[in-house]
């Protein structure tokens, strides 16, 4: 037995002398390292290999087209293309780490890198994480510091890493530092190491395994004469806390150091404040040399000092009073030192960034914020999902009759009932109308109109025609001669037409189909398959317009749809990450039923048709603070979805224009497209505007762009450039409306209207 023990001990003499901690590199195309391969793994110091090329590619390739949802052939035919026929064992890399005999193969270190972060995104940008890449960032102490080292490493913060500590592993360690028993003994610089390049190979460690000294602090601090980007210090020796802040200062480093101990993160901005205090001055002007031989019972006054009497948990300040008798040293925590990781990575991440750049002391105490009484009630109110049926929205208008002798205020009623079933923009119905004598005097209801997008009160001239064309199909239904003229009085701009009702005596024309679509017209959001209208059934539109003066051309090609459906989704992303078009967008939303009902007005949002995961992130970007950050980062690219969907889903696209610029061009558009809309509905064509851009166009060409960024102008000229290569806009003309037909189920709800009471005056 003693000849086994000497040769247990003397095993265990080569482990802990082991200080192998860099991995290897072969590359598979290369005969010499394959040769090597073979001689080791016959030699046994290759014990494990593993091989998951094709997952990784797998995963590369998803990546790279992350709306794509491929077949297992679809996926083998992308592998096969993106290695450009070479053999899965021959791709990419191998990796040796000695430590633990494994051979691994891995993707080429692009590759790797950006799978390795794709789950970063998008909150670190590819932009950002070049940046993050780049830091050169010291570490003295690896037991906080391995956790902070490593959870770094994952991050990709810090494309090398300086590791500083002496001391090895013992096994009162592993209360804290993430290792196994086979590591008792190793450096703790090492043992860090070895996690970092199994993590990612291509990482680059220098190792201090002296720790650092008077000698080698400047070496440590500024490699090949450069200085570090920042520097955590997560050291026990009081006497080299002090020096490392005294050297960082003079090349100026920012110090972070945290606690672990009430999530205390230290901060010194050395880099900006080159005379700060160190500690922030809480040492009160003690040096390093002052420190020399002192006991760690000696340093208890000045850790205090440090730590702050009133910022130390109650249960470290009792430990103090314990040490060198009942404890040997500091107490530490694994999840305290976790969390310390957490708070040291995201420091350093929004320093480099340039999103964090003051100095200070800060505070993540778990205790505190999770603690009785310090829990919020969830609010589990949630929007109504199930549509409402039209007929339990109390859309029963007044019967047509014909009337005979004097215009009674029940007959004003029912002209304006049938008005009010009109179109406007985010239905906000931005009318009211007063009848005073034998005039019906409609005007703009200026409160509804102060919106982004009714730039000059473009879209409400447009509701109001609309409006207009209703009555007026209804009065004839009823017998009325009506004398319409629009924009009657130049000092009023807010009266936008005058409607004389001349006669109740004529002979009534009988309600025509277009006055029963008046009820039936509705925009229908519901997609189902893209299905071919027939050209003479877009023709007859056509006609319609064009009868009017307007001129309706059409999309129908799928090449050609896809190109506007793409534009559309731009132009919704544009308004989505405008800080005022979000605003007044997600006020127009009415999100449950008792709000739909109390207001009459707005987007119920049952009329969407949204599937459930589409409502749930409309749901969630309600918040214009996270629509903000959607921008910054450049994302968003998923709130394009439901434009793309509605024009697939699409049998054509029409764009009406008409010429003349005027607010009565856009007040006449809007009769024509309650035409062409009321025509449609006859035909059971379904219709949804898809108009927005086209406002924006206005305000690009009419209004310079006012009110616009220039981040927003520049995308909005870019969008423009591309829509008219797709579509014919004749110069002098207006574009009061893009729309998509279809032929499809009715929808599942529609909007209410304001009541009449609400909307008309009658005067003397």
């Amino acid at each position: 037995m003693k000849t086994v023990f000497t040769t247990l001990t003397e095993m265990s003499d080569i482990q802990r002398r082991s200080v192998a901690y860099q991995p290897r590199f072969f590359s598979p195309g290369d005969q010499e390292d394959l040769e090597e391969i073979e001689r080791m793994i016959k030699n046994g110091e290759v014990r494990y290999v593993h091989d998951e090329i094709r997952t990784q590619l797998a995963g590369l390739l998803e990546t790279m087209n992350p709306a794509d949802d491929f077949t297992e052939n679809e996926l083998q035919e992308k592998i096969n293309g993106h290695t450009g026929g070479v053999p899965l064992e021959a791709y990419g890399v191998w990796v040796y780490f000695p430590w633990s005999q494994r051979l691994v193969h891995v993707l080429p270190e692009a590759e790797f890198r950006l799978l390795r972060t794709s789950r970063n995104r998008n909150k670190i940008t590819f932009e950002e994480q070049d940046v993050l890449r780049k830091l050169r960032i010291g570490i003295v102490g690896l037991s906080i510091g391995h956790s902070a080292a490593t959870t770094l490493t994952m991050e990709e913060i810090g494309g090398e890493l300086f590791l500083a500590d002496f001391d090895e592993l013992e096994l009162s360690n592993m209360n804290r530092i993430r290792a196994g028993v086979t590591s008792l003994g190793v450096n703790k610089a090492v043992i860090a190491a070895r996690d970092i390049y199994e993590m990612n190979p291509f990482s680059r460690v220098t190792l201090f395994t002296e720790g650092v000294s008077e000698k080698n602090l400047e070496q440590f601090l500024c490699p090949d004469g450069r200085a570090l980007d920042m520097v955590y210090e997560e050291c026990d020796d009081l006497y080299m806390k002090i020096l490392v802040r005294e050297k960082a200062r003079a090349l100026r480093i920012p110090v972070l150091m945290e606690t672990s101990d009430r999530g205390m993160m230290d901060i010194e901005r050395f880099d900006r404040e080159p005379d700060r205090p160190i500690f922030h001055g809480l040492t009160g002007g003690v040096r390093a040399a002052d420190l020399k031989g002192l006991s760690t019972f000696d340093k208890v006054p000045i850790v205090l000092k440090i730590m702050s009497q009133e910022g130390i948990s109650s249960r470290m300040a009792a430990s103090m009073v314990d040490i060198e008798t009942t404890i040997a040293s500091w107490p530490q925590l694994a999840s305290e030192v976790a969390l310390g990781a957490a708070i040291n990575t995201d420091a350093a991440r929004r320093i480099a960034l340039g999103e964090l750049n003051s100095s200070g002391r800060f505070y993540a105490d778990i205790t505190e914020m999770i603690s009785d009484g310090k829990g919020i009630e969830v609010d589990c109110a949630t929007s109504y999902d199930v549509g409402i049926v039209p007929e339990a929205l109390g859309f029963d208008l007044p019967p047509i009759h014909t009337v005979r002798g004097n215009v009674t205020n029940e007959d004003i009623k029912t002209l304006v009932s049938y008005g009010s079933m009109a179109f406007s923009g985010g239905n906000c119905q931005p009318w009211r109308f007063v009848f005073r004598g034998t005039e019906l005097l409609c005007y703009l209801d200026m409160e509804r109109t102060n919106i982004f997008l009714d730039y000059h009160h473009i879209a409400s001239y447009l509701a109001l025609g609309s409006a207009v064309e209703n009555i007026d199909l209804a009065g004839q239904a009823m017998g009325l001669k009506l004398e319409i003229d629009p924009f009657p009085d130049n000092a009023n701009p807010e009266l936008v037409c005058r409607i004389r009702i001349l006669s109740g005596d004529g002979e009534a024309i009988p309600p025509n189909e277009l006055v029963h679509a008046i009820i039936k017209r509705v925009t229908n959001r519901r997609l189902g398959k893209r299905t071919n209208l027939p050209s003479f059934e877009l023709e007859s539109l056509s006609r319609v317009a064009a009868e009017r003066g307007g001129r309706l051309q059409w999309i129908a090609d799928d090449d050609r749809l896809d190109q506007i459906g793409d534009i559309l989704a731009d132009g919704d992303l544009l308004r989505m990450t405008s800080k005022i078009m979000h605003a007044e967008m997600m006020n127009e939303v009415r999100w449950t039923m008792e709000e739909v009902e109390r207001t009459r007005d707005g987007i119920d949002v049952a009329t969407l048709e949204l599937s459930a995961t589409d409502l749930a992130g409309l749901k969630l970007i309600r918040s214009w603070r996270i629509m903000k950050v959607t921008d910054t980062i450049g994302g968003g690219l998923g709130l394009k979805r439901p434009m793309r969907n509605q024009i697939a889903a699409a049998s054509a696209v029409g764009l009406l224009t008409t010429p003349g610029l005027a607010p009565e061009n856009f007040f006449n558009a809007g009769r024509v497209l309650q035409q062409v809309w009321l025509t449609a509905t006859t035909k059971n064509i379904s219709i949804q505007p898809v108009t927005p851009i086209t406002y924006l166009f206005y305000r690009l060409e009419q209004g310079q762009g006012t009110g616009l960024s220039s981040k927003e102008l520049k995308k909005l000229t870019a969008l423009r450039e591309r829509y008219l290569r797709v579509l014919d806009v004749p110069a002098g003309h207006i574009e009061p409306m893009i729309f998509r037909v279809s032929r499809t189920e009715p929808p599942t709800a529609r909007a209410l209207r304001r009541k009449v009471d609400d909307i008309l005056k009658f005067v003397s």
